[in-house]
C-alpha cells in the first residue's frame, strides 16, 4: 500500500497520469470516495498517462465511456447509479473487464462481486481542508503490484 497527499485537482490528475503511463494490458483500477473526493479527476489522469487527449468526463448517466484514441482502449465506468450488479452485466462487462485495455471504475464498492481480484483499489480521502486530498493506493495481485511500482509514486 502507498499513500500520497495530493493538494490540488492539478496533483490528482498527475497521480493518475503516472498510473496510466505505468499501465498495460489488462490493467484495473477500482477508484472509492465520497462525492466530490476525486474520483472523476483522478481517472482524468489515467487516460492522459495513456495518450488520451480527448475531454474526459464521468459516465455517471451513460455508466461506460470509451475511449481508443490511446496507447490502449480506455473504458471508464461509474458504478454510482447502479441499483444491482446486474445493470453492469446488462452492459457486457465482461469484455472490459477482462480485455486487452485499462479499465477504471467509480464508486467500485457498488460492484465488489464483480471486480476481478487483480487490480488497484484506490482510495481517495479529503485531507485537512477542502483542496487536499489523502490517495491510498492498494494493489490486489501481481499486476496491480507491478502496476504500482512502475508508477514511481
Amino acid at each position: 500500500m502507498k499513500s500520497i497527499a495530493s493538494a490540488s485537482d492539478a496533483e490528482t490528475q498527475r497521480a493518475g497520469a503516472a498510473i496510466g503511463r505505468a499501465a498495460g494490458p489488462g490493467s484495473f483500477i477500482a477508484l472509492y470516495g465520497g462525492l466530490g473526493a476525486g474520483k472523476s479527476v483522478f481517472a482524468r489522469g489515467v487516460a492522459r498517462g495513456l495518450g488520451i487527449l480527448a475531454p474526459v468526463q464521468s459516465p455517471t448517466f451513460t455508466l461506460l465511456n470509451v475511449y481508443g484514441e490511446g496507447r490502449l482502449p480506455f473504458y471508464h465506468f461509474d458504478a454510482y447509479r447502479l441499483d444491482s450488479e446486474d445493470e453492469l452485466e446488462a452492459l457486457g462487462y465482461e469484455d472490459c473487464f477482462f480485455g486487452p485495455g485499462v479499465v477504471v471504475i467509480e464508486w467500485a464498492q457498488r460492484v465488489m462481486g464483480l471486480l476481478p481480484g487483480d487490480r488497484l483499489d484506490v482510495a481517495i480521502r479529503e485531507g485537512e481542508d477542502e483542496n487536499r486530498r489523502i490517495i491510498r493506493l492498494t494493489p490486489r495481485g501481481e499486476q496491480a503490484e507491478r502496476l504500482l511500482k512502475e508508477a514511481r509514486l
